[in-house]
Formats: structure tokens, C-alpha cells, sequence
């Protein structure tokens, strides 16, 4: 399957939200480290779990993106509903094995983990508000 431009390009502002957002992020809890030493962590378990977070927000997008261009394609109307609610129930399942895998693992910070997951949204969300932030094309 050819990957078509349109999901590259919406894949790569997302993925660039979705980075920046956790840049930020991680910004915040050294921040708070500096301010509340005894109750906000910071350590590279901060660091890996936003990375762990930033990866599986963007992949969820991109599959998306993948879902919709094949939906887009398909002539049955039945079968195109049922491609994209098995990949919406993928997706979820991925996500929500990240978010336990956040938990339960020692080696992440599970909020650094989870955070990153609001990311893509907050950022189409704010494409629409600001017209700074709009695609020129």
C-alpha cells in the first residue's frame, strides 16, 4: 500500500505537535522538580516514559491515517464500517497496553507516559483555533 501525501504530510504536523508537547512536558516536570524537590520526580524515567508516550501517540495517528485512506478506497460501504471499527479497537488496544505498560514498569514515569497520548489532539485542536498554526496548502 502506497502511503498517500495527505498522511504524510497531517502525520508529520502531529508528529511535530506531539514532540513539541512532550518537549514541553518534560520541561514542566524539571520545573517542578526545581520548585517541589519532594514532589514532583524528574529522572530518566520521566524522559523515557514521555518518549515511550510521544512514539505510540504519533504511531496511533499514522494508523489512523492508514485506516481512513484504505476506508477511502474501499466501494462496500459495510465493509469500509467494519475496517475502520476494527482498527479504532486496535488502536485503543495499543494504547491502552502502552498506558499499562507505563504503570506497571519501573523503568517510566507513568504520567510522563500517559501525557504525551493527549498530545495529537490538543494539537489539531489548536490548528483549528489559530490561524497561525493552519497548513498553507
Amino acid at each position: 500500500m502506497n502511503i498517500q501525501p495527505a498522511v504524510k504530510r497531517e502525520t508529520m504536523r502531529v508528529a511535530a505537535f506531539t514532540a513539541a508537547g512532550t518537549v514541553v512536558m518534560i520541561a514542566l516536570f524539571a520545573l517542578g522538580r526545581a520548585i517541589w524537590p519532594d514532589y514532583v520526580p524528574f529522572d530518566w524515567r520521566v524522559i523515557l516514559g514521555g518518549a515511550g508516550g510521544c512514539i505510540v501517540a504519533i504511531l496511533n495517528f499514522f494508523l489512523m491515517g492508514l485506516t481512513v485512506q484504505k476506508v477511502a478506497a474501499q466501494e462496500d460501504e459495510e465493509r469500509a464500517r467494519l475496517i475502520m471499527k476494527s482498527s479504532y479497537s486496535r488502536r485503543t488496544l495499543m494504547q491502552l497496553l502502552w498506558i499499562i505498560l507505563a504503570i506497571a514498569l519501573p523503568c517510566f514515569q507513568f504520567a510522563a507516559g500517559i501525557i504525551p497520548l493527549f498530545f495529537p489532539s490538543l494539537g489539531i485542536k489548536l490548528t483549528g483555533i489559530i490561524p497561525g498554526l493552519r497548513p498553507k496548502d
